[in-house]
């Protein structure tokens, strides 16, 4: 085979283990990275990065420093992801990660974060999907009417104490299990229902006279 030839049959084979990549589950592309494919850490990243950062920046309300944390949480996954338990899902790993680099960096801080939502619920069900943001399919009226809650919503949440918040974000806009956020939160799920349920109370009662 020729130089030429051989030129174009190398990007195929990148192509190739890319698509074999993203039709993986997670351990799957755990293992291929832990047995030398370098490219299966790129779809981990790809997979999660943007969720990671929301989560994040939901919690500590700063978008350049939840961007620094993300990127420190990927670094931190690919130095001991040899170490990683793959008895257990690699997202609950992620999260716990970026929750408790979240967490030193609200302790480090001496003011409270702004953590963003646009809608609120009434009454919250197990089975509610996670909270919405923008809604580009909606009329100018209803844009305004939900971004002005946004914000009554915004300061609201911020009087939530930080580890109320921080269970709220996960069930709510996440739509993490409760079992994934006990593991994350390293608290026992009797805890975790605990504190979701009096964020809950608390949030509708903060907001309830902007609801009326």
């Amino acid at each position: 085979m020729n130089s030429s030839a051989r030129k174009h049959v190398v990007p195929m084979q990148g192509a190739t283990v890319r698509e074999q990549l993203r039709a993986m589950d997670d351990s799957a592309v755990v293992a291929s990275f832990l047995g030398g494919e370098e490219r299966a850490f790129s779809e981990l990243v790809e997979r999660y990065q943007t969720r990671l950062l929301n989560f994040v920046y939901r919690t500590i309300g700063d978008r350049e420093k939840a961007e620094d944390l993300v990127q420190e949480v990927f670094i931190r996954v690919y130095r001991h992801l040899h170490r990683f338990d793959r008895s257990k899902k690699f997202s609950t790993w992620a999260y716990t990660i970026a929750s408790n680099l979240a967490k030193n960096e609200l302790r480090n801080r001496s003011r409270n974060p702004l953590v963003l939502f646009q809608t609120v619920q009434k009454n919250w069900q197990d089975d509610d999907r996670p909270l919405q943001f923008e809604d580009t399919t909606s009329r100018p009226d209803d844009m305004y009417r939900k971004r002005h809650l946004r914000e009554i919503v915004e300061e609201s949440v911020a009087k939530l104490p930080e580890h109320h918040r921080k269970v709220f974000i996960l069930r709510e806009l996440e739509g993490k299990s409760y079992e994934e956020i006990a593991e994350i939160t390293d608290c026992n799920l009797g805890t975790v229902k605990s504190r979701l349920n009096r964020a809950r109370n608390s949030f509708a009662e903060i907001v309830a006279p902007y609801m009326e």
